[in-house]
């Protein structure tokens, strides 16, 4: 299969759909609308972007080491694919551990990056971490606001991997 003589075949039939029911009666008007028509207004290129290579980091049981994380962290933040897992060792991209150790600083800090690239990581961990090191059952700690129930819904699941997956009864050393 051509992908861009598919996409030519989409415009084409999009095109007669939409031409189908514009009927433009005063004549300036009707030569406008084709001229946007024509020059593709309604399908714009296709957009073509190449999926970026984020540089490593170093893994949550390096900065565990390092004294940045709280050593339960090292048990948290793991790579955990079933309930009863232990998992394996979670390795951060540079970003991610850039915005931890500011985390730690407890400076502002704001990261933009692509989607899919770890940005709740990069916030998840520390606010574990927080939580950590200043003990459990101390009430609210910290508060998330997400723009849509679907991310908060999914941040809860992954939550739940975390803090949950390779704990006894699943109760992990942080409630959420």
């Amino acid at each position: 299969m051509n992908i861009f003589a598919l996409r030519c075949r989409v415009i084409e039939d999009y095109a007669a759909y939409i031409r189908s029911f514009i009927r433009v009666s005063d004549e300036r008007l009707r030569h406008f609308v084709e001229q946007q028509l024509q020059s593709e207004v309604l399908w714009p290129e296709p957009l073509i972007q190449l999926n970026p290579s984020f540089e490593s980091g170093p893994s949550i049981d390096e900065l565990v080491a390092q004294g940045i994380l709280h050593s339960e962290c090292s048990r948290v933040f793991r790579i955990k694919p079933e309930p009863s897992s232990t998992g394996r060792p979670l390795r951060l991209h540079r970003h991610q551990a850039d915005a931890i150790r500011i985390a730690q600083s407890r400076e502002s800090y704001v990261l933009t990056t692509g989607t899919g690239s770890g940005k709740s990581l990069a916030y998840m961990v520390p606010i574990v971490n927080y939580v950590l090191r200043m003990g459990s059952g101390r009430g609210i700690q910290a508060i998330v606001v997400y723009p849509m129930n679907a991310l908060a819904n999914s941040q809860r699941g992954e939550l739940h991997k975390f803090l949950c997956h390779g704990y006894p009864d699943g109760r992990g050393p942080v409630t959420f």
